[in-house]
Order: C-alpha cells, then sequence, then structure tokens
C-alpha cells in the first residue's frame, strides 16, 4: 500500500506563504522620497490614483516611470482618457525647493486636471 506524504508540500507552502507576505509590501513602495510630515487626515480613496514623484534632484516619475516634465501633460491625458476628474497625487521630496513643485502643479492645472492632491506623511508628536 502506498500513501503519498504532504508534509513536506506543507512546510514549502507555508515558508513561501511568509516569504511573499514579507516580500510583497517592499515592491508596492514605489520611487523613494522623504516626503514631509502634516496634520491632516488622509484621503479616502476610491481607485488607484495617478501619482508623480520629484525626487529630491528635481527628476519627474509617472507612477514607477522617469519622464521629462514636456512629456508629463501629454501622458496623462493619454491615461485619463475618461476626462480629467481623475485624482492626481503629487509626492515630493521636502528637501525639494516649492519652486519645482509649484512647475508641475501649474502644469498640470494649466491642463485642465482640477483634482490635484500633495501627499505627505502624518506627523510624528514630540
Amino acid at each position: 500500500m502506498s500513501e503519498i506524504n504532504v508534509t513536506p508540500m506543507v512546510d514549502v507552502m507555508l515558508v513561501l506563504l511568509i516569504i511573499f507576505m514579507v516580500a510583497a509590501p517592499m515592491l508596492t513602495t514605489g520611487v523613494p522620497l522623504d516626503l514631509p510630515q502634516t496634520e491632516a487626515k488622509a484621503v479616502p480613496q476610491e481607485s488607484a490614483p495617478l501619482v508623480i514623484n520629484i525626487t529630491k534632484d528635481g527628476k519627474i516619475f509617472l507612477q514607477e516611470t522617469e519622464i521629462p516634465v514636456d512629456e508629463l501633460v501629454p501622458k496623462l491625458q493619454a491615461i485619463g482618457k475618461a476626462g480629467y476628474e481623475e485624482r492626481i497625487f503629487v509626492r515630493a521630496d521636502k528637501s525639494l525647493d516649492y519652486g519645482s513643485v509649484m512647475r508641475v502643479m501649474g502644469r498640470l492645472s494649466g491642463a485642465g486636471f482640477k483634482r490635484v492632491a500633495l501627499v505627505s506623511e502624518v506627523e510624528q508628536g514630540g
């Protein structure tokens, strides 16, 4: 009489589950930025928003792809075929100067995008 021993398979599956649980949050971090801290509450989200990241050296990323500032609006217009009601989140490094952030936000506003939000971290009490 032969039987299949499933114990090694269960052990392997549990190890894979733990590995994926640890690795999954690391895959969704996006562009590493040092965000400013505020006391504002989190905004509820209906769907996954478009995210524009601005690094401390002024590079602009749409989601995870680096793009020149001149191509930002045409790419967003191509993505937002449903209209300009899509929420766009702007994440900028806190060491970046105000003018660089306003340059990007001005282009978005000038192109008709009205739902633009700045992303920050929750301020730690202290």
